[in-house]
């Protein structure tokens, strides 16, 4: 069985793009083979800045001959119909036109019957396909996917129609068997496929043949060439990594930039400069920022300080002074860099924060949602009443979320957006801010993935939990919510943000409340914003009259709707958008424990219980109900449970009424009727001390109490008796033991 080496020659593709292509090279081949009807044992793609490689084992040397039988059209149907079918067995336009005319026709591999079908005859083709060889298939899946390529951006060059990342320059496609190579024929856009590639563009740039994939390999590593992605990231890291400790020093680990500094080069050279004395007092996030920003340089530092003292480029030569030439190169233009980072520093201290704080009211948080100053004064009455109610210093929680974003408006942040938070920290460290203060405003994104730590100060939490809470609930005020796969706001991951905090920390945070009084300051603030665009809109010195008349009558509604709201204290939309954005963290929150294998119904029967906003307390119930279903005396009680609502569900709409009347045990019949009533008095007694005290764990063990005497009465009593009175007293019964069970989680929502 021959494999096959595929190589796509190019101009330089961009970084980030490499992985994606190699993988949708490697998919878009195989899947295309398998459809035409090769199989093969294993693929792997390889991407370098100017070439994409697959390379298949033991490809399949033939497709197999196929019979397949192809239902027409009635014998009646209307000769287009007939026609149509014809044409997608295979037939020429000469062929159908004979078999309408004289009933039949010569159709190489296909055969064709009129055969009852239903009321009336049909056309029944039964189609043989010959298999074909492995090269014709190969040049037709190649073809077929580079000119359907989906790279996120491309362009076409030259007279040709072919669309590609970069000028395509060359094929190698070769298929390699024991008796040797052979090229697969086939052409693109004038690009003939050959047995020939080439190695680095400066150090090797001549053409050669290859008769395989290890070939090929080993004759592009001496050429100067590292084909795998991943043992070029290994080599940097590791040759970096020596520099770094022959001096002293750490890398600091960054995998997003090492991966990219693999997709720049073929042929790493990595080489380690130092940062001039007068940039090393810069915070190390500000020089970490600009070296990987500007020069995807990695950073190095003193393992005892902390301090950022070295970078290390890597070049994609090797040079006859060593890279001494492209170090100095490196070093001029980082230094150029961190001078506007040192100046966008400097200018910054000079500035106090209340005068940053000031133009945060020229700033646009959003158009309907008024400008940013606006929201840190909702952040800060938000951050107040959340460190109240989780014990945290609530006047430095809400110091910190005025000073939250004054940051935004400094040269530093303006110049590097990723610095948002971090650099307002330091600046509220330097302005003598208190240290929990300035913890906090460098802590109030986080987490802002599934790999990030949560803050854990109580005023960090607090702050974190405000900038979350006000995001979400400000979108979910003007009805901008996540739609399937969009989310520009990035409200999913505020929300699990939220979770995270509190879960994580043990948090317990009623979020009913806070989320209700923020949509309701949201409805407030879109009059307000709406009042005050109105307003400099009519103080445009270029309007006309009857355009300032209508923007002062757009003033007086805004201001109308808000007295309005203020009068009613809440509305109809307010309660909507609350009980929507309640349910949103229970979606959340149920990603967030199924990626912990807590099924799904187990947390839909937690959620409907009382103070469910309470995302600690439901997830306390919900490993409890978890734990308790894993064991033997709960599975089986959740059987007897679903007899119960089963037998009392089907007798209740039979006879139109709900047996919900206390049952009375003088009418038990049987001694497993009576101890069912003893049980149920004891487990009611036990689980309302427990539910008070919030011990999920001491009710799931009051409720296992009920499985034996539940058993014992379906096995030994008739519900349905003879006697009326006993058959109505049962069946409320039944309903006692769902009310008793209900009250822990609402068992119904389990399957099984």
């Amino acid at each position: 069985m021959p494999d096959l080496l595929l190589e796509l020659f190019s101009e330089e593709i961009p970084a980030r793009m490499q992985a994606r292509a190699a993988d949708d090279l490697r998919r878009l081949i195989t899947d295309g083979l398998v459809e035409r009807g090769l199989t093969y044992a294993h693929a792997a793609a390889f991407a370098t800045p100017r070439r994409l490689t697959l390379a298949i084992e033991d490809l399949s040397d033939h497709s197999p001959a196929r019979r397949e039988e192809r239902k027409g059209p009635r014998v009646d149907a209307p000769p287009k119909a007939v026609e149509g079918f014809l044409r997608g067995i295979g037939a020429t336009p000469e062929q159908a036109a004979h078999f309408l005319a004289a009933g039949h026709a010569h159709i190489p591999g296909v055969e064709i019957e009129i055969r009852p079908d239903k009321k009336a005859s049909a056309l029944f083709a039964l189609v043989s396909r010959p298999g074909r060889p492995a090269a014709e298939i190969v040049a037709e899946t190649v073809e077929a996917v580079v000119r359907g390529f989906p790279w996120p951006k491309s362009m076409r060059w030259g007279t040709g129609t072919l669309r590609w990342v970069r000028p395509l320059q060359s094929i190698l496609c070769l298929l390699t068997t024991e008796a040797g190579a052979e090229v697969v024929p086939f052409a693109i856009d004038g690009i003939a496929a050959g047995a020939t590639t080439r190695g680095h563009r400066f150090m090797a740039p001549d053409s050669f043949a290859v008769t395989g994939f290890e070939d090929y390999e080993a004759k592009l590593r001496r050429a100067f060439v590292l084909l795998d992605p991943a043992e070029r990231a290994e080599k940097v890291w590791h040759d970096a990594g020596q520099l770094a400790f022959a001096r002293g020093l750490e890398l600091v680990e960054d995998n997003g930039l090492l991966a990219e500094i693999a997709g720049l080069v073929e042929w790493p050279v990595v080489l380690m400069g130092a940062i001039e004395e007068r940039f090393l007092d810069l915070p190390p996030e500000v020089l970490r920022t600009s070296m990987r920003e500007h020069q995807k340089f990695l950073s190095v530092r003193d393992p005892a300080t902390g301090r950022i003292e070295g970078f290390v480029t890597v070049a994609n030569r090797e040079t006859a002074d060593d890279g001494a030439t492209i170090l100095k190169g490196n070093a001029k233009v980082l230094a150029a860099r961190l001078s506007d980072a040192k100046f966008f520093w400097d200018n910054d201290l000079r500035t106090s924060l209340g005068l940053l704080g000031g133009k945060l009211d020229a700033v646009t948080f959003h158009n309907r949602l008024g400008s940013v100053g606006q929201r840190t004064h909702r952040m800060s009455e938000l951050a107040f009443k959340i460190a109240s109610d989780i014990g945290a210093d609530a006047r430095k929680a809400e110091q910190a979320a005025r000073l939250s974003k004054t940051d935004l408006v400094s040269a530093m942040v303006v110049e590097f957006p990723e610095l948002q938070g971090i650099m307002g920290a330091y600046y509220a460290r330097i302005c003598g801010e208190d240290p929990e203060v300035a913890t906090a405003i460098g802590d109030q994104y986080s987490p802002q993935g599934p790999s990030d730590a949560v803050p854990t100060a109580p005023v960090s939490v607090a702050l974190a939990l405000a900038d979350k809470i006000d995001l979400l609930t400000c979108f979910w005020g003007i009805d901008e919510k996540p739609t399937g796969s969009k989310d520009p706001f990035a409200l999913r991951r505020a929300a699990l943000g939220v979770i995270r905090i509190l879960l994580e920390n043990g948090v317990r945070l009623g979020l009913l409340d806070h989320v209700h009084r923020c949509i309701w300051g949201v409805h407030m603030t879109v009059p307000a914003w709406k009042s005050v665009n109105a307003r400099r809109e009519a103080q445009r010195p270029d309007l006309d009259p009857s355009g300032r008349e209508e923007a002062e009558e757009a003033q007086r509604a805004a201001e109308a709707e808000m007295a309005a709201l203020i009068k009613a204290g809440t509305s109809p939309e307010i309660e909507a958008a609350t009980q929507d954005l309640i349910g949103f963290f229970h979606d959340r929150l149920k990603v967030y424990l199924r990626d912990q294998g807590i099924r799904h119904d187990v947390i839909d029967a937690c959620l409907p219980m009382p103070d469910n906003d309470d995302l600690l307390l439901v997830v306390s119930r919900v490993r409890a109900l978890h734990d308790f279903l894993a064991t033997r005396d709960g599975a089986n009680l959740l059987a007897g449970y679903k007899r119960a609502v089963n037998i009392l569900s089907a007798e209740e709409k039979k006879d139109g009424i709900e047996y919900s009347l206390p049952p009375e045990p003088r009418l038990a019949e049987t001694p497993e009727e009576g101890a069912l009533f003893d049980a149920l008095d004891a487990a009611e007694a036990t689980l309302a001390p427990a539910l008070e005290a919030e011990d999920f764990a001491a009710a799931m063990t009051a409720l296992a109490q009920l499985r034996a005497p539940i058993d014992a009465f379906f096995d030994t009593t008739i519900v349905n008796a003879p006697n009326t009175m006993v058959r109505r007293n049962r069946l409320c019964l039944l309903h006692r033991v769902r009310s008793v069970m209900n009250r822990v989680a609402m068992f119904s929502a389990i399957e099984g």
